[in-house]
């Protein structure tokens, strides 16, 4: 994790950065059983999808071996992409405080393998990206499939829906990047 001026000073530096190369910003939407991601590049105000998909873990499998299964699954896609930035969306509310705590592990997982990448880190909450994609907090899924699709050009809505939120946070990350 990094603090707020360090925050602020990784935006600047990507922000100009991109003004001379791409980056590429890897946005991942937690869970344990399906983790979302996505990969964009990012070129000045130009944005292009490389990939999205989902990470899933078997139901039946015993909780800590899922939670090796994303470990490994995430440190390949990593490897591949060489992200410049890990976007992750916290958590904000669970009705159900034992898949809060599943969840929770998973992000914890997600955070220490970009961690262990050297990779830098920034976090949003799901208003957050919602707001960034739609201009609305509110938007339901298909708003945000909707947006995502407009902004990455893409002929199809993205799916699934995990992998919609993964390139929607990847966006909110590029454009805090723009923005600084």
């Amino acid at each position: 994790m990094i603090d707020y001026f360090g925050y602020v000073d990784l935006l600047i530096r990507c922000f100009v950065d991109s003004m001379r190369n791409a980056i590429t910003i890897m946005g991942i939407d937690p869970g344990y059983g399906i983790t979302g991601f996505g990969v964009i590049k990012v070129s000045g105000s130009k944005l292009e999808c490389l990939d999205y998909g989902v990470i899933r873990t078997l139901k039946g499998e015993d909780f800590s071996q899922r939670l090796k299964y994303l470990y490994k699954d995430l440190q390949t896609l990593i490897k591949k992409y060489n992200p410049d930035l890990v976007a992750v969306e916290e958590l904000f509310f669970f009705k159900n405080v034992k898949t809060a705590i599943k969840v929770s592990h998973a992000r914890g997982v997600i955070l220490l393998t970009a961690i262990q990448a050297g990779k830098e880190l920034v976090e949003f909450t799901p208003l957050q990206v919602k707001q960034a994609i739609s201009c609305y907090g509110r938007a339901d899924k298909l708003q945000v499939q909707k947006m995502v699709k407009t902004f990455l050009n893409l002929k199809n809505l993205p799916r699934p829906d995990d992998a919609a939120d993964a390139l929607a946070i990847a966006i909110c990350a590029s454009n805090c990047h723009r923005v600084s």
